[in-house]
């Protein structure tokens, strides 16, 4: 979580920019919703293919890997950064009203084609990982007319150490690109414990704030195998902006300069074949599933006082 002021300056440009108009539609047919998207950082050419950026933060456009042109899109970014603020430890969102809106951005250059409206937080919590999943009112194949971009595909495993990876911000329109270190078993930071948490190689992936909520893409596929949230500033231990990695003995390391992205494959465990999100189906990992290991959880209103609104890594 990166909770350091970024200039209202930048803020205010995001959010009123007359860029978010809609361009002209046109027809895209069904195989180019589904080619993969050819990702590269090489040099300073960054692919936005499916980035959105938010007031505050960084997201994607998303689908699941049997999604279909004609269902509502979804966007993807951090618990942290959705607009009622942070999302207390032990805690989930779901089913919330929203109108919130996301700036899609030009796939080659990344500047602001138009938005897309949210009508529904389908989940959210700060609680073993890190995300907020929105559903919109377009459908994808509405998306693909109007703009001509594709979603990313969520993928439903768990990526490998080594797996080459790009993290691409609609914030601040940039790209990194690394590897995955290892996983860390627990990363605290401040109140919030995440679980299996994916620290990156340095140098190359040294994420700052406003990059929180963008996606980790397996280099060279449009697959999202986790999402940046956070990373250690000063060097401190286990506080605000500065997470500590904990393993299974209880042995606590702290790295300044270090990042870390959450796992999102937990989705899946929790969706009906319909692709329709349900905590209620048995084996769902997420807080407030049966078999996430996370007892006490409950449910929180998007309105209730649970957090500072904030930006973030």
């Amino acid at each position: 979580m990166k909770l350091k002021a970024i200039l209202s300056l930048v803020l205010a440009g995001l959010s009123t920019s007359s860029a978010f108009a809609f361009p002209v539609g046109r027809t895209v047919s069904l195989d180019f919703f589904r080619a993969p998207a050819k990702r590269s950082l090489r040099g300073d050419k960054v692919n936005f293919e499916g980035i959105v950026a938010l007031s505050n933060c960084s997201g994607a456009i998303v689908r699941y890997e049997t999604g279909r042109p004609s269902d509502q899109a979804m966007v993807l970014t951090n618990g942290h950064c959705n607009e009622g603020g942070l999302i207390d430890p032990g805690t989930f969102l779901m089913n919330e009203a929203t109108n919130r809106q996301f700036a899609v951005l030009d796939p080659a250059d990344g500047r602001s084609l138009g938005r897309i409206t949210a009508e529904k937080i389908i989940y959210g919590t700060m609680t073993k990982t890190d995300i907020t999943l929105y559903r919109v009112k377009e459908t994808y194949q509405q998306i693909m007319d109007k703009f001509r971009v594709r979603p990313l595909t969520l993928a439903s495993r768990q990526a490998a150490e080594g797996t080459k990876i790009e993290i691409v911000s609609g914030y601040w329109k940039t790209g990194y690109s690394c590897a995955i270190d290892y996983f860390v078993d627990t990363l605290k930071e401040d109140a919030w414990t995440m679980r299996n948490s994916i620290k990156y190689t340095q140098p190359g992936c040294h994420t700052i704030h406003g990059t929180s909520g963008s996606p980790i893409v397996a280099a060279g596929t449009d697959k999202v195998i986790g999402i940046n949230n956070t990373g250690n500033d000063d060097g401190e231990k286990c506080t605000m902006d500065n997470p500590c990695e904990i393993d299974r003995n209880g042995k606590v390391t702290v790295q300044k300069g270090a990042s870390y992205g959450q796992n999102i494959y937990y989705l899946y465990s929790c969706i009906d074949s319909q692709d329709r999100f349900d905590l209620k189906i048995k084996g769902c990992r997420l807080p407030g599933g049966d078999a996430a290991n996370t007892p006490n959880i409950r449910r929180v209103s998007l309105r209730a006082p649970h957090g500072a609104s904030r930006s973030h890594r």
